[in-house]
Parts: C-alpha cells; structure tokens; sequence
C-alpha cells in the first residue's frame, strides 16, 4: 500500500485540459451559435424558479455564453465586481453550491454563506417570506436550496432582488438541468437547430430514474421538451410502471417528446446516444434511493459514441471502471455548471461581458 501512495504522490497534478473528453466541445458549440443575445435581456433582474420559464432560444443563448466564458477566461472582465451573492444551502450540497459560489466569485463578486439552518432564524421559526424581506437589505441575489418545495416560493413574495432556485425538495433543478442540455449542446452541436436536422441526425436519449420524484429529471425534461423536433425519443428506464406525478406524461407528450417507459436497461441501451442516471431524491430531510438494481460500468453495451451523463454525487450505480473510457461526460458535465451559473448570474443582473 505504501507504494502505492508513493507512486500516486510521484504523477505530477494535470491543469483541466480543454483536450480532455467533453472539454473541447464548447468551441464547436459557439461555432454553431449566432452571436445575438438580445433573447437574454428578457431574463434581467428576473427570478429563476422552474424551467418552465425559459424558451429554447434562450437556453440555447444562454449555452453559447457558457461556451464563451469556458473556451476564453481570460476575456472575462469580472462584471459583477461590488456585486453580493447570498448563498442560502438549508439543504447539504457540494456541487451546486460550489458551483454557484465559484461562478459567482469568477465573475468578481463578493458572497455571504448559510449552509446551516440551525444558525438562521429559521431554526426559530421564523418564516421564508420574513427572511426574505431581509435578505433584500443585505445582496444583490439569492440562490436558495431547501428541501421544502414551497420554501423558493415564499421567499420570492418578499423578495425585491433575483432569486435562483439551486433545488426545492422534490419540484425542480433548473440551473442542474441547464447545465445538462449545455453538455448535451456539446456532444449534440445540431441539436441547437433541432429543425434543421436530417431523420437520420436524431437523437435518442434515456433517463434512468424516477422523473416524478426527482427534481434534476423534472427540469430536464422540461428543457428536453423544448427540442423535441430533434429527439427521436426518450426512454425512461424505470423499475415503476408510472414513475410520472400526475399530469406530467401528459404535459411532455403535447410538447412533443415521444415517451417510452421500459424496465429493461441492457435491452435499450446500444440504441441510446445519451445515457442520464439519477440514483436519489431529496425529500423532507433526507433521501430517497430509487433504481440502485440499474447499475453501468465500462462493460454496459453501449452505442458507439453514446454520451453518459449523472449529476452526481454517485453511488454503485455509476462504476468507477467507466472514468477512463469515451463514454465519461458526468464529470464535463459538472465542470460545465461552473460557466452555465456564471452564464445565467451574468445575465440575471445584465452584467455579462
């Protein structure tokens, strides 16, 4: 064992490499894109709640800036210097709210944490609406993560600055799911012009997990809706026969997408070219594990090309056999959520560069 540590403290540390698999994508992304982002303005000084708020030309804008801050860093001329992020984590997080703090401090800004309730006048009952009103002396932005799915709605009511929904219990994710369909964009450039796309160019996508109970899907899916024209279609795997809340079947299938629910993984997965897995839900003050008999590692039949994807963190249903093979885009994926935030933020107070 003690050679072994020795050997891994003698490999010297490797920079984030835009050669690296899902790195070198955002330069053929921004290719693809015009440069107008006049659809972004909409968005200024506006609170970021649910997917459901968003069009695909604005997503897909909202992509390309991303792509722009990941491929030119230093054209980035730290626009919201002055400007105060009120990180609100009542719920435990890595990768968001790092994420987010390290967007924001990217773009030159200054931040105040809560990652403990228990130190807050919530602890006291204090009401979401009461700290609100607070906050709004206090920042320039709220980003709230709580596991109560009204917590996001009742600060917004007294809220008089934006307010960005970084996951409430069971309801959405939109910011995870924007940084989802920015590495999608990356594997699949044509797909930011679904209309324009050959028969043959379409895409099929499946979602391993439980789209009623869990907050990533459900605003995923409420993105992927919006390209449908390019989405041949979409298979949820799923152990339940209706893993669906109600009226969510009905609400995607009339926005075009063309849903397939199987149990059966290894039978659909070599006619898959993007592979989402998704093991846990938030609830109350825990987590619900769902689907942990599905389980991929490098030996998973995949189609060539396939694209595999998870928003972390992981468990066994995501092998570490698979981190060295082409079929890794779960760790751009988070990478990418760095520079989508720091996409949106800019946007929100329209201070993007």
């Amino acid at each position: 064992m003690v050679n072994d540590i020795n050997a891994q403290l003698s490999k010297p540390l490797q920079e984030p490499s835009l050669d690296v698999q899902g790195f070198e994508s955002p330069r053929s992304l921004m290719e693809r894109l015009a440069e107008d982002l006049v659809p972004l303005l909409e968005l200024a000084h506006r609170p970021v709640i649910s997917a459901r708020q968003f069009n695909r030309e604005q997503l897909v804008q909202l992509c390309r800036l991303a792509a722009k801050y990941e491929t030119e860093p230093h054209r980035i001329t730290r626009p919201l210097t002055g400007k105060i992020l009120i990180s609100a984590f009542y719920e435990p997080s890595t990768r968001t709210r790092l994420s987010f703090e390290s967007a924001w401090h990217r773009l030159g800004g200054d931040i105040m944490s809560i990652t403990d309730p228990a130190t807050t006048g919530i602890a006291k009952g204090e009401s979401f609406y009461d700290v609100g009103e607070m906050l709004n002396h206090y920042g320039d932005m709220v980003v709230l993560r709580d596991s109560n799915n009204r917590a996001v709605y009742e600060m917004l009511e007294a809220l008089r600055i934006p307010i960005v929904n970084g996951g409430n219990g069971t309801d959405e994710h939109p910011t995870q799911a924007m940084a989802d369909v920015y590495t999608i964009l990356k594997a699949v450039p044509q797909l930011t012009d679904p209309n324009s796309m050959k028969a043959s160019e379409k895409i099929r996508i499946g979602i391993i997990g439980v789209p009623g109970r869990m907050r990533t899907i459900r605003s995923l899916l409420l993105f992927l809706s919006l390209f449908s024209v390019g989405i041949d279609e979409l298979v949820i795997i799923s152990e339940d026969q209706d893993p669906f809340s109600e009226g969510q079947y009905k609400e995607l299938s009339e926005a075009g997408l063309n849903i397939r629910i199987t149990p059966d993984l290894d039978k659909v997965l070599p006619q898959l070219d993007v592979v989402y897995l998704n093991a846990i839900a938030w609830v109350s003050d825990g987590y619900e594990e769902h689907g942990r008999t599905y389980r991929l590692d490098a030996d998973s039949p995949f189609k060539p090309g396939a694209v595999v994807m998870h928003p972390l963190a992981r468990g066994e249903e995501l092998d570490r056999s698979l981190d060295e093979t082409p079929y890794n885009w779960y760790f751009a994926q988070a990478r990418g959520a760095v520079f989508v935030r720091m996409a949106l933020l800019s946007v929100l107070l329209k201070s993007y560069s």
